[in-house]
């Protein structure tokens, strides 16, 4: 009995020694070394300054601004709180703010049709990008508001737009984060 109970704390020691200590230090370093930036998070950041992640989605509500995706997590992109609302399409909670959001955007730019995600939240809320359609949705509030031409903000617009993952998987996307820092990089060139 005393040699078993011996055996199994030992080997109760050794694999969390190697799997609890060694392997995770191991994996995280490797990752430092290879893959650095999205080791600590894919941080973006201007003027020295941390303002965000490319893996987070952010409030947006100036005009001047792409807006992003709605999010349901807590008051609005909070990490603490990702989860969609559950909230069925019979739910007068949804449809009532889907609504009121669908009759602001047609306020915007009414003989356009409104993309799903402008009026949508994603599974977790915190979805930092957008459709194409939903980016070229919103040219003329942000050419409007910045006084620059529809021609220059749909150019940043594609040229901020990334393809399916290897050609294949997922959808054209726009980073709002990314999208709204190359605007501001036009704007003060002008």
């Amino acid at each position: 009995m005393k040699a078993h109970l011996r055996i199994a704390l030992l080997m109760t020691v050794i694999t969390t020694i190697i799997f609890g200590v060694l392997y995770p230090l191991a994996v995280t370093g490797l990752a430092q070394v290879f893959f650095p930036a999205k080791a600590n998070g894919s941080l973006v950041t201007s003027n020295g300054k941390t303002i965000g992640s490319e893996l987070l989605g952010q409030a947006f509500s100036e005009a001047k601004y792409f807006h992003s995706r709605p999010s349901a997590a807590g008051d609005g992109y909070d990490a603490n709180s990702s989860g969609g609302s559950n909230l069925g399409p019979t739910n007068h909670q949804l449809t009532d703010r889907v609504n009121s959001d669908v009759q602001k955007l047609h306020v915007e730019n009414p003989s356009t049709p409104i993309p799903a995600d402008l009026v949508t939240t994603s599974a977790s809320g915190l979805d930092p990008d957008i459709s194409p359609a939903a980016a070229e949705f919103q040219i003329p509030r942000i050419a409007r508001e910045r006084h620059i031409s529809v021609t220059a903000v749909t150019a940043l617009v594609q040229q901020n737009t990334k393809p399916r993952q290897l050609a294949v998987l997922g959808e054209p996307r726009v980073n709002v984060l990314e999208l709204n820092l190359a605007l501001d990089a036009l704007h003060a060139e002008q």
